[in-house]
């Protein structure tokens, strides 16, 4: 029998950008609990939270000054309470992330471990003395610039993997361990469903902290972050090559595998809850049943262009390294990347694409995750302003070209703009009106909301059209939640060598039934034979209008980006 987990959709909520309760612009847990029954009517089962915590804002939330609190901006611990309670009520589960790799530098931790040399926390941080005048080596933090922070109160350097105001924890110290396992625990015994694990590769570094032998720049980092196309992309695949040798030191350390199975027991002891990675690597899943239940099938979405041929390529690398009892895990959109139709429209068929990636995630083998948004077809915003940005990876990457390679403010912006992750994390946007009814008007709210919500993209607009894309998503969860091989069903890819459509079936033994799933990326029809023993199938779902019709599967009529769905009578 399936886990809660590998049933269900989950929908990414970025706190700070849902829903504004109280006219501050910034989203906050009353907000978010009035649109419960949004998400319940939507079809939603699970909700992952980004960062509620305290914090200065330095990473936007992923910097933690108190695990056990929740931020003045998004209510109170009783407000997170409600909303937990609520959720809970409509069936939908919630996890949180839990940020493990470092801290805020203003947690009280780190403000007693920096106090002193004696203090008896000194140790939950990485302090070295210096180097010939200098840090202790010469390891780089992934945002830019040198991974330590020299600190005159005691003379010593912190290391910092992402910026200075977020020094790492020292988790070889058992004091570390368990202070943040009562962290989980704290939150496990409010009731949270589990925790979607941040940076989970970074938490261990090497311990003889060798000198890494490549030389990289800071400009450098920012270019191997760009998805640089035409003559450069040969470049940029040597950038990003000596960015994974420039970091070697530094994350993927062999700790980090005991360390998630121990965390795995602490979370056993609580039951149906559940740990999501946030690596793309499968020895995060242990041996399948004793590290993460769940890691993010990141290949699939590292592509600027979503092909029959790429999908194929990944399920079948993908289903065959998972380990026995591991199930798979899927996503083409969060907070730190593009947004879908961004990433993978072409400009003329953008409501196409949106359907097709959507398809893609809830009928391929495994727990699909969308984010927020997603189903209205928000797009990214690039912003206009250096003065705008919130995402310090943007900043930094701003100045570094202007002030390094002398770029001009408009070629440096569009740079800031595509390194930076403001783009995808603008407010919610629904209704067609003053700040997409995030907040009242007048009101400026924490990054700019995007002007096309008066061009439909917003839910009061779509909500009454059958043909919205939200009714497409609306209808394609109800579709999942009562297919039972598309939530359990294994995966068979059909018609290996189309360049223009993914065909596959979907067969669950348990269930005694098999789907055909057909999805045309392309603009051409086709008349599509399947040698399958079954010549006749009932279409369950079409982006055209024939549900319920029987088809023959010796020439199937397949449309222009159609997306098909029909349960076979009986296995080939």
């Amino acid at each position: 029998m399936l886990a809660w987990w590998q049933k269900a959709v989950f929908y990414q909520i970025y706190p700070r950008s849902f829903a504004d309760s109280n006219g501050d612009g910034i989203s906050d847990f009353p907000g978010m609990t009035a649109r419960l029954d949004y998400l319940q009517d939507l079809g939603i089962d699970a909700v992952w939270l980004s960062p509620h915590y305290p914090s200065p804002q330095f990473d936007c939330g992923y910097d933690i000054s108190d695990y056990e609190d929740v931020a003045p901006e998004y209510g109170t611990l009783d407000d997170f309470k409600r909303f937990l309670d609520e959720a809970h009520r409509r069936n939908i589960r919630v996890i949180l992330d839990l940020v493990l790799n470092h801290t805020s530098h203003e947690h009280p931790w780190f403000l007693e471990s920096r106090s002193s040399r004696d203090n008896p926390k000194r140790d939950w941080y990485i302090w070295r003395d210096g180097k010939d005048g200098g840090p202790p080596n010469n390891w780089y933090s992934i945002f830019g610039g040198s991974a330590w922070e020299y600190d005159p109160t005691t003379d010593q350097y912190y290391y910092h993997f992402f910026l200075k105001e977020q020094p790492d924890l020292n988790w070889r110290n058992p004091e570390v361990k368990k202070a943040m396992f009562d962290v989980v625990r704290f939150w496990l015994d409010m009731g949270v469903d589990g925790f979607r694990l941040d940076a989970v590769s970074t938490i261990f570094e090497d311990p003889e902290m060798p000198d890494h032998p490549v030389q990289f720049t800071q400009l450098d980092l920012y270019k191997a972050l760009l998805a640089l196309r035409g003559e450069e992309k040969e470049r940029a695949a040597y950038l990003r090559a000596q960015r994974e040798e420039l970091f070697k030191y530094q994350r993927d350390m062999p700790e980090v595998h005991e360390l998630m199975q121990e965390l795995r027991s602490v979370v056993d002891e609580y039951p149906d809850r559940v740990l999501v990675g946030e690596s793309d690597q499968i020895a995060f899943y242990g041996d399948g049943t004793n590290e993460l239940h769940l890691v993010f099938n990141f290949p699939l979405m590292r592509t600027d262009r979503l092909t029959p041929a790429w999908v194929r390529a990944n399920q079948r690398e993908r289903l065959a390294a998972l380990p026995p009892g591991a199930w798979p895990c899927n996503t083409l959109g969060n907070h730190d990347s593009p947004r879908v139709i961004s990433h993978f429209g072409d400009g003329e068929h953008d409501a196409e694409w949106a359907r097709i990636c959507l398809a893609l995630m809830l009928t391929l083998k495994g727990t699909p995750f969308l984010y927020y948004g997603e189903e209205i077809g928000m797009t990214d915003l690039p912003l206009q302003d250096i003065g705008q940005f919130r995402d310090m990876l943007g900043v930094r990457a701003y100045h570094a070209f202007v002030q390094e390679m002398g770029m001009s403010h408009e070629e440096a912006l569009a740079i800031a703009n595509q390194v930076g992750r403001d783009k995808c994390r603008t407010p919610m946007q629904w209704a067609n009106a003053p700040n997409a009814g995030f907040s009242p008007a007048g009101v400026q709210t924490w990054l700019p909301v995007n002007p096309n919500y008066t061009q439909g993209v917003n839910v009061q607009d779509q909500l009454d059209d059958p043909d919205s894309l939200l009714n497409f998503y609306r209808r394609m969860l109800r579709l999942r939640r009562e297919t039972p091989a598309l939530i359990a069903g294994e995966y068979e890819p059909l018609h290996e060598d189309a360049e223009d459509y993914l065909a596959f079936l979907r067969h669950s033994e348990a269930d005694g039934q098999t789907c055909l799933v057909v999805l045309n990326m392309s603009d051409r029809s086709h008349r599509l034979h399947f040698d399958l023993e079954a010549t006749r199938a009932r279409c369950l779902f079409s982006s055209r209008t024939r549900e319920g019709t029987v088809d023959d599967l010796t020439e199937l009529f397949i449309a222009p980006f159609e997306v098909y769905i029909a349960e076979l009578t009986h296995r080939i």
